[in-house]
């Protein structure tokens, strides 16, 4: 990846850390999941509505690092209007392509955080 490139994506990361997306408690969810992950302190919650098998509503809260953040954000754009089953075959690779920068091994689980939240609520929606 060329340098400039890497800056845009780590400015794109930055950007969905300080205004993420989806980013609020949701009143009345259909159903929640929390996630963490303790070596990092990431700390997130998934609120989903279902209406027709698909989701209606999804939103996250937390806290963590700028990686898990913007992970969140991008995981909760992906499954909106998607059925469990479609939010299922959201690959783990699809997630790390989705952030547009080289995810070490020990931030994996920072970036894949959020769409495990999304994966765990929805299989409390059912």
């Amino acid at each position: 990846m060329a340098v400039e490139s890497r800056q845009i994506y780590c400015q794109y990361i930055v950007d969905l850390c300080n205004h993420p997306l989806n980013f609020y408690e949701m009143k009345k969810p259909d159903a929640k999941a929390e996630g963490s992950n303790p070596l990092c302190g990431d700390r997130i919650t998934v609120f989903v509505k279902i209406k027709n098998k698909k989701i209606k509503e999804i939103s996250f809260q937390g806290a963590g690092c700028a990686i898990s953040k913007a992970a969140a954000s991008i995981a909760t754009e992906m499954a909106k209007g998607k059925t469990a089953s479609a939010v299922k075959k959201i690959s783990d690779a699809q997630i790390i392509r989705a952030l547009g920068i080289p995810i070490s091994p020990a931030r994996m689980k920072c970036a894949l955080l959020g769409m495990s939240a999304v994966r765990a609520a929805l299989e409390k929606a059912r």
